[in-house]
């Protein structure tokens, strides 16, 4: 597979886990698709020993890191954003239910896999189908490049 194609193919990857953490973000921002909206999660995350300011924090970076992700839009941003949400849900929730979701545990598989997912755009960048690529052309600037690329 060439370099080319392998940037292409990166819109796939950038799909699955933008939509899914604009949905997940969704849920805990505004109550869409089923949640509980902000002050609800908010409340169950400090129930979890997470802080308020924390557990903001983390339903921003899933809303909106999934939007950038999504569009390519400064997405090493929105993807790092993810992967320390995902990170903090694996060791604090996740691991110790072990690693299959089964019994009415929710093991870390799927977290895991989100994590690994995020961090390779965290690397990667979006790619050659982006807003970031488009950026990057137009603008020129090297500022701009070191952010984007």
């Amino acid at each position: 597979m060439s370099e080319k194609t392998q940037n292409f193919s990166l819109i796939f990857l950038r799909a699955a886990l933008g939509v899914i953490f604009f949905a997940h973000g969704s849920q805990k921002l505004f109550g869409w698709f089923g949640g509980y909206g902000f002050d609800a999660t908010v409340q169950f995350f400090n129930q979890m020993g997470i802080p308020p300011a924390f557990a903001a924090l983390a339903i921003l970076a899933e809303f909106f890191g999934g939007l950038m992700v999504l569009f390519g839009l400064f997405t090493r941003i929105g993807a790092a954003g993810i992967a320390v949400t995902m990170a903090v849900a694996l060791f604090t929730v996740h691991l110790p239910q072990g690693f299959f979701i089964a019994g009415g545990k929710v093991g870390f598989k799927y977290v895991f896999a989100l994590l690994l997912m995020a961090l390779y755009l965290v690397i990667n960048g979006a790619g050659e189908l982006s807003i970031d690529k488009y950026i990057r052309e137009k603008a020129g600037s090297s500022a701009v490049e070191k952010l984007l690329s």
